[in-house]
């Protein structure tokens, strides 16, 4: 970054570490938020600094929040029967925006990976124990991702869950709809087919 001056060269690296922000993304950005007035780009780093210091973890279900417990686990017209394990509070959002689900929410905060050094102790898992354990919850759907990590750690809470005679059940994955079986995987073929259902 020498063609740039040293401000600029600064908030374009900051802005690259965002994810999904690559090099030509981050110049854009950062040209973006110098032409901005004084006022708007306070009120972006502002609204930041707000956004980091109000938001934390529900102590219930673990997703992010500005009131404890967070607007999901105390909303009255949830089915609290059932309990949707998700890896973290994006999962939630995009589980929201189909309006299909109306149980509650566990955010593990992260997923399994022995190769990274996440073990179970390292995610939100304990309290999801201890929450079955205090309520009359009866099924547990498992919304992993389908990946290695996803995959395992939905395996481990499955084999803990199972014993204490509630019901655990995985998200169907497969062909996504508007997809092509000749561009699809072999793995993702393999649970489509696994996934299959009665018309």
């Amino acid at each position: 970054m020498k063609n740039y001056a040293k401000p600029l060269a600064k908030l374009i690296a900051e802005l690259n570490k965002l994810p999904g922000i690559g090099g030509k993304s981050a110049q854009r950005l950062a040209y973006h938020i110098l032409a901005m007035s004084d006022e708007e780009a306070k009120q972006l780093a502002d609204t930041i600094v707000e956004a980091k210091q109000n938001m934390h973890y529900c102590s219930v279900c673990g997703n992010l929040t500005d009131t404890d417990p967070c607007s999901v686990c105390s909303d009255p017209s949830r089915d609290r029967k059932t309990v949707c394990v998700v890896e973290n509070p994006r999962d939630v959002s995009a589980m929201e925006r189909i309006r299909e689900y109306n149980g509650l929410y566990h955010v593990l905060n992260g997923a399994i990976s022995p190769m990274d050094g996440i073990g179970p102790d390292d995610i939100n898992l304990r309290s999801l124990l201890v929450r079955l354990q205090e309520s009359d919850i009866s099924e547990v759907i498992l919304a992993t991702n389908p990946n290695i990590e996803g995959e395992a750690t939905a395996m481990y809470i499955a084999r803990l869950v199972k014993p204490a005679g509630i019901k655990v059940t995985r998200i169907a994955h497969g062909i996504p709809v508007g997809g092509d079986l000749e561009y699809a995987d072999e793995v993702t073929l393999s649970k489509a087919m696994e996934g299959r259902r009665e018309l």
